[in-house]
C-alpha cells in the first residue's frame, strides 16, 4: 500500500494584491508563500525534502521561467533541495500536488513543499486574456474570438442548452453565490467589491456581454497570487510526533487525474452519445471517490470547484453527481450549494469571487479543503465538515484533477 499523505499546513497570499503595482515579482511572492507555508506547518526549510511548483504562464506574463529554482533563490536554506515546475494550464497546481504525492507514496521523499504561483496583472487585460489563450489549441479554435476562454465556455453553455436546456439565470445565480461567499474570505480578490441587483442580470450596462452568452460576472478574475501546502508521509510524522497536533492534520483520502485532447469541439463530439457532456471529468471525480472509499457526493461536506466561468461550475454540479446530467439548475434553485445547504460549493468564493492566479488555483483549493476539515476556515467555515472534495481543470477540461480531503 502507498504511504498515506497528510497536509501539515499551508498559506495563501492576498489575492486582491497587485504585486506588479507594488514593484514586486516572483521573488517576493515566492518568499511570502514559502515562509507562510512553513510557518503554518511548524517546519524549518531544512525539513523539506522536495519542492513542486505549479505555474502556467510565467514566461508570458513576466519573462521568467525556471521557477523550480525560485524557492532556493529567496530562501538559501532550500539550496540543493530537488525542485521542479509543473505546467497544466489552470490545473498546474493540482498536477504539482499529484507529483508531490507520488514522491511521498513511493517512499522517495517524506516531506514535500507544494507551491502554486502566478502573476497575471503585469500587462493590460486584453493582452492577459491573449496570454491565457495559450492553453487552447492555438490556431485551431477560438481564432475569431476576442476573449478565447469566455468564448469556449459560452460554447459549452450552448452545448448544455442543446442537450438539456439551460436558463442563463441559473448561471447568474452561480455568480451571485460566489461573490457573496467571497465577502467572508479575508484573502478573496473581490471581498470589497460592490454589486447591485442588476449586476447579476442581462442588463447590458451593469453586466455587459464578454463573449457569446457569458457576461462580466460570469467570469473569474485576472489575479496575482500564490498558495502553498506541506505534504508529508507517515515516516515523517513518526519522526516528528509533536506535529500531529489535535485537529490540525488533514489527509488526502483520494485523487483522480484524467487528460484528454486540447479541442473543446473534439471533447463534445466524443461525448455526444454519453449522458455527461464531459465524461472524463466525471471519471476523474469517480476515481477520487473510489480511492477515498466514499460512496458518492453525499459523503462529502462541501466542494471547492473550478469556476473559471459560471458555466464550469454549472457543469461541475452534475459531474460531481449533485444532480443528474443536465439538471444542475435543481441544486441551484433548491439552495443545495449554499453554506448550510446540502453540499456547499465554493464557500471560499471560488475563482469568480476569490480570484484565479492560474498556477496557484489547484493548491489553493487543496489548502481550503484542508482548512475546512480541520475547522480552520474562519468566517467561511462549513460547520462540522469532515470531508471535502476539489475539482481543478486546465483549459477546456483538457487536464482534470480531483481530490478528496478528510479530517485526521
Amino acid at each position: 500500500m502507498p504511504d498515506a499523505v497528510w497536509i501539515l499546513g499551508g498559506h495563501q497570499s492576498d489575492f486582491a494584491r497587485n504585486w506588479s503595482r507594488a514593484g514586486q515579482g516572483f521573488a517576493e511572492l515566492t518568499g511570502e508563500v514559502v515562509r507562510g507555508t512553513l510557518d503554518d506547518a511548524g517546519l524549518a526549510p531544512s525539513d523539506v525534502d522536495v519542492i513542486h511548483v505549479g505555474n502556467a504562464f510565467g514566461q508570458l506574463f513576466t519573462g521568467q521561467g525556471q521557477l523550480g529554482g525560485m524557492p532556493a533563490t529567496v530562501e538559501p536554506e532550500l539550496w540543493e533541495v530537488p525542485a521542479a515546475r509543473h505546467e497544466a494550464a489552470c490545473a498546474s497546481g493540482g498536477v504539482a500536488a499529484l507529483a508531490a504525492m507520488a514522491d511521498i507514496e513511493s517512499g522517495r521523499y517524506d516531506c514535500a513543499l507544494v507551491l502554486g504561483l502566478e502573476l497575471e496583472r503585469t500587462v493590460p487585460g486584453d493582452l492577459a486574456a491573449g496570454h491565457l489563450g495559450a492553453a487552447a489549441w492555438v490556431g485551431h479554435e477560438g481564432q475569431d474570438a476576442k476573449f478565447v476562454w469566455p468564448h469556449m465556455f459560452s460554447a459549452l453553455a450552448d452545448e448544455y442548452d442543446r442537450r438539456y436546456g439551460l436558463d442563463d439565470a441559473h448561471l447568474r445565480a452561480v455568480a451571485e453565490l460566489n461573490f457573496r461567499n467571497a465577502r467572508a474570505n479575508p484573502n478573496a480578490q473581490t471581498r470589497g467589491w460592490t454589486f447591485t441587483e442588476a449586476s447579476f442580470t442581462a442588463d447590458d450596462e451593469a453586466n455587459p456581454v464578454v463573449e457569446g452568452r457569458l457576461r462580466r460576472t460570469d467570469c473569474s478574475q485576472i489575479t496575482d497570487g500564490g498558495a502553498g501546502v506541506v505534504l508529508v508521509g507517515e515516516r515523517f510524522l513518526s519522526r516528528h510526533p509533536g506535529l500531529a497536533r489535535e485537529g490540525r492534520l488533514a489527509r488526502v483520502l483520494g485523487w483522480g487525474h484524467r487528460t484528454v485532447g486540447l479541442p473543446l469541439a473534439m471533447k463534445l463530439e466524443r461525448s455526444r452519445d454519453e449522458p455527461y457532456a464531459l465524461p472524463h471529468v466525471r471519471n476523474a471525480v469517480l476515481d477520487a471517490f473510489s480511492r477515498a472509499g466514499v460512496g458518492g457526493v453525499d459523503d462529502l461536506d462541501g466542494i471547492e470547484t473550478h469556476d473559471c466561468f459560471t458555466m464550469s461550475q454549472y457543469a461541475a454540479i452534475d459531474h460531481f453527481g449533485i444532480t443528474g446530467p443536465g439538471e444542475s439548475w435543481k441544486a441551484i434553485e433548491n439552495g443545495d450549494l449554499e453554506i448550510g445547504g446540502r453540499i456547499p460549493v465554493n464557500p471560499s468564493g471560488g475563482l469568480i469571487g476569490g480570484g484565479h492566479p492560474v498556477g496557484a488555483t489547484g493548491v489553493r483549493m487543496l489548502l481550503d479543503a484542508a482548512r475546512q476539515v480541520t475547522g480552520r476556515a474562519g468566517d467561511y467555515q462549513v460547520e462540522g465538515a469532515r470531508r471535502f472534495g476539489t475539482l481543478n481543470i486546465g483549459g477546456s477540461t483538457t487536464t482534470t484533477v480531483s481530490f478528496v480531503v478528510g479530517a485526521e
